[in-house]
């Protein structure tokens, strides 16, 4: 009998730790490795020969959306492409679980708008076979899965389902006795195996606002007192176990660009308040270079390193990937802190193509665009929206390829009536691609060079119709590690792997050492590489996302077995749920 299910043989080493890279070879046995070091080959019964290339852990995503996604692609892509192995979900509160029978419709439709998830797959994909937390869990285990999941408990619907529902929840506060029950459920999904929590705040009256459910309003989780955060903290506290993922944002750009900053750092303070009431991580959202305004991420470092000096564990998930966005308005919900831009953009497309024609609510764009209070020209990037894809013949070859800018020049028109008459003539079909805001590798660098931040924040399974942030592990490895020598290759998967297991309580995975898992990234760097965007209709009921395949992963590795081989899904379905942060 071999000694080993498997040899990666000849490889170079780069094992996560920070260790400096050597060659060895890799035995895998019963899905961990087993043995690192000279290796027969004759010892394994399949041998991976990898000389020429990295060999390295697989990269640990913790902020992902594909809680729904899973139903239908048991590899979680477009991450497992580019070499992710594992997934966090349940971040920023939203989720499937727990969930009463006559709100499963209300949950996937939460999410529908919010994280900008098609309904129709969610509707063919997802059983709601389930109530309970414990019982999702146990659906999870059911499933094929090609990568292996972390669970948080989702903040949101847990409070509608002790306060009896959705709309229930947003009418009030819970009361004590609706408290302890959360509290004893929250305690009941850890038992199950839930690694923490996750919520999102952003103030229903912020800049940050951005996020709202599917009619337009606020979530549940964005309007919860701190007294209510801090009780879901406690629980951690008492249980000594669990992270915390959290994002708030407000600030108001009507009172100016100091009160920008000066709101940054109190929303950072409660996420330190949430570290010190729970003795557990913060996993605090986000962090993103920008080369406009790199004062906001400077602010973000500063306040990590103190909070850091003062032992509350908060770690920076920073967002460092360079992805524009690429929407039409069909779509489109990312300008929701606008009350006038909100109301305009819910709706069937009819209602919503109405909307944007009408004089009156143009006038009322027009007049906040003018203020240089709206977001959506927060960093002087909407002038330079690029009219990438025009569909109606007669209006192709007069705009494609012309910034919005552009078009109001050569027509004489406002910028908003720039934008949306070539976009109502066209069915609200035509795709605009935004600038990138962070090219600067030495602000990219200068978020890596911090001890307390984590590379991703892909936000995988979310806004698929606008993003491909998914790319993010081969962008670090090609842009900031081989083309600008900014990160090491060591550094670079410490980040990837090692520093996000171990903030966010994975127990044996995100290093190649002996017992740990075998999840694995087998590539060649030289040959890295991100493939252009293109639109794949993959998904139930005939929806489309955007996406970006990889060039360069000879093998990855999952569990112990090949589940993709140069960019070929092998079929395999080895992944797993990791309760506890561990494969049971």
């Amino acid at each position: 009998m071999a000694a080993f299910d498997m040899v990666i043989r000849g490889g170079t080493v780069v094992d996560g730790t920070r260790v400096p890279r050597y060659r060895a070879d890799i035995g895998i046995k019963d899905g961990r490795i087993a043995e690192v070091g000279q290796l027969q080959p004759s010892d394994a019964a399949q041998v991976l020969e990898a000389a020429d290339c990295i060999v390295a852990p697989g990269a640990i995503d913790l902020h992902t959306h594909y809680d729904a996604q899973l139903h239908w692609d048991p590899y979680c892509s477009i991450g497992s492409w580019h070499g992710v192995t594992s997934v966090t979900i349940g971040n920023c509160g939203f989720g499937f679980a727990p969930v009463h029978a006559k709100d499963a419709e209300r949950a996937m439709l939460s999410l529908s708008r919010n994280e900008a998830i098609p309904l129709g797959p969610m509707q063919a994909s997802m059983p709601f076979d389930w109530e309970t937390f414990p019982e999702w869990m146990d659906h999870l285990d059911r499933i094929p899965l090609g990568i292996n999941l972390s669970q948080l408990m989702p903040v949101t619907p847990l409070v509608a389902y002790v306060m009896g529902g959705f709309e229930e929840a947003k009418q009030r506060l819970p009361n004590d006795t609706e408290v302890q029950a959360i509290q004893r459920l929250l305690h009941e999904a850890m038992d199950a195996g839930a690694v923490g929590w996750g919520a999102q705040r952003l103030f229903p009256d912020s800049l940050a606002a951005v996020q709202r459910d599917y009619d337009g309003s606020p979530m549940i989780s964005d309007v919860l007192s701190d007294e209510f955060y801090l009780s879901l903290a406690a629980v951690l506290r008492e249980r000594r176990a669990g992270c915390i993922q959290f994002t708030q944002a407000g600030g108001d750009l009507s009172e100016g660009f100091q009160n920008l900053l000066t709101g940054l750092e109190r929303d950072f303070g409660f996420n330190e308040q949430l570290a010190e009431k729970s003795g557990r991580p913060v996993l605090y959202n986000l962090i993103a270079a920008n080369d406009q305004l790199p004062i906001f991420y400077q602010t973000q470092l500063k306040l990590l390193a103190e909070a850091n000096a003062r032992g509350r564990r908060v770690f920076g998930q920073a967002a460092t990937v360079r992805a524009p966005f690429t929407f039409t308005f069909e779509d489109w919900n990312l300008f929701d802190n606008s009350p006038v831009w909100r109301e305009a953009t819910v709706g069937t497309l009819e209602e919503k193509r109405a909307k944007l024609a009408d004089p009156e609510i143009r006038q009322a764009m027009k007049a906040e665009y003018d203020s240089g209070q709206v977001s959506i020209d927060l960093f002087g990037a909407a002038a330079q929206f690029i009219a990438k894809n025009v569909f109606r013949a007669d209006l192709k070859d007069k705009y494609e390829g012309l910034s919005v800018i552009q078009i109001a020049q050569q027509e004489g028109k406002h910028f908003i009536d720039a934008l949306l008459d070539v976009s109502v003539a066209d069915d609200l079909k035509t795709e605009w691609r935004t600038p990138l805001l962070n090219v600067q590798v030495e602000h990219h660098k200068q978020v890596m060079d911090s001890p307390y931040t984590i590379a991703g924040l892909s936000d995988g399974g979310a806004h698929m119709k606008f993003l491909t942030t998914g790319v993010w592990p081969t962008d670090l490895l090609t842009w900031m590690v081989r083309d600008t020598q900014a990160l090491s290759l060591e550094e670079a998967h410490f980040r990837l792997s090692c520093l996000p297991a171990w903030a966010a309580g994975f127990q044996d995975r995100g290093t190649l050492r002996p017992g740990m898992a075998a999840d694995i990234v087998v590539y060649d760097l030289a040959e890295l590489g991100i493939e252009p965007i293109e639109i794949a209709h993959d998904l139930p009921t005939g929806e489309w996302r955007r996406v970006q395949k990889a060039t360069g992963y000879r093998w990855i590795v999952v569990n112990g077995q090949v589940t993709f081989t140069d960019g070929q899904c092998s079929g395999a379905t080895p992944g797993r749920l990791l309760r506890h942060g561990r494969t049971a």
